[in-house]
């Protein structure tokens, strides 16, 4: 595709397709330039550096959450929803799970729901400086339940390219290990016994745990909602 019909939507698209399949260590302007039909000399004509490509990528995919109506939803109702479209999200996108720890990650999509995440909290009765910590506390939850799959789906792009064969000794190795304890060894058959996996509704536990204690500290303050 020339330089002068490519857009730099386009290439944001093609980028996440590409982060997608393949992770931060797939993405390559050549690979990219591939998929778009298009040299890399004319994709980094568009987005100026790698860097800056995956930047533009992450800012992207903050469309795909949902920010509740606040007129009509409860704050609860509306943290849950937000909360759980970005553990979705992230699972669509384990790439941006790596990308937070070597990228500067901001853009417009990305304050957009930062700042009707506050809103959220702010709704409930929450001053701004509570607001902020109920946010991030919600936040880090949820990042940190993303990070098992992310880490899965990355190891399970290293080992393809030497083969199943790894995978599964490693994986045999790793219950050799866990058989040594009782607990462990107990629930080796169980669906949390996965590589970065947990057991069903483990998400749903913990986000209604965190939102439980975010809704005691209302005491602390003059509620607009509860």
């Amino acid at each position: 595709m020339p330089r002068d019909t490519l857009t730099r939507d386009q290439i944001v698209d093609a980028a996440v397709g590409l982060l997608d399949d393949g992770g931060l260590e797939g993405l390559n302007m050549r690979a990219l330039g591939k998929r778009l039909g298009s040299a890399a000399t004319a994709v980094y004509w568009h987005v100026g550096s790698k860097s800056n490509l995956i930047g533009l990528a992450g800012d992207r995919v903050w469309d795909e959450i949902t920010l509740a109506d606040l007129s009509t939803s409860h704050w609860r109702s509306a943290a849950t929803t937000m909360a759980t479209d970005l553990q979705a999200m992230l699972a669509r996108h384990t790439w941006l799970v790596q990308a937070f720890g070597a990228y500067l990650m901001f853009g417009p999509r990305k304050a957009r729901h930062d700042e009707h995440n506050l809103a959220i909290y702010e709704t409930a009765g929450f001053t701004p400086a509570q607001a902020d910590q109920a946010a991030a506390a919600v936040f880090t939850f949820v990042l940190g339940s993303a990070i098992g799959t992310a880490a899965a789906a990355s190891l399970r792009r290293e080992l393809s390219r030497d083969g199943e064969k790894l995978m599964d000794a490693g994986m045999t190795e790793a219950k050799e290990v866990a058989a040594q304890f009782p607990r462990l060894r107990a629930r080796l058959e169980t669906a949390g016994a996965g590589y970065g996996a947990a057991p069903d509704s483990s998400f749903d536990f913990g986000l209604e745990a965190i939102l439980d204690g975010v809704q005691a500290q209302l005491v602390t303050v003059t509620p607009k909602q509860t």
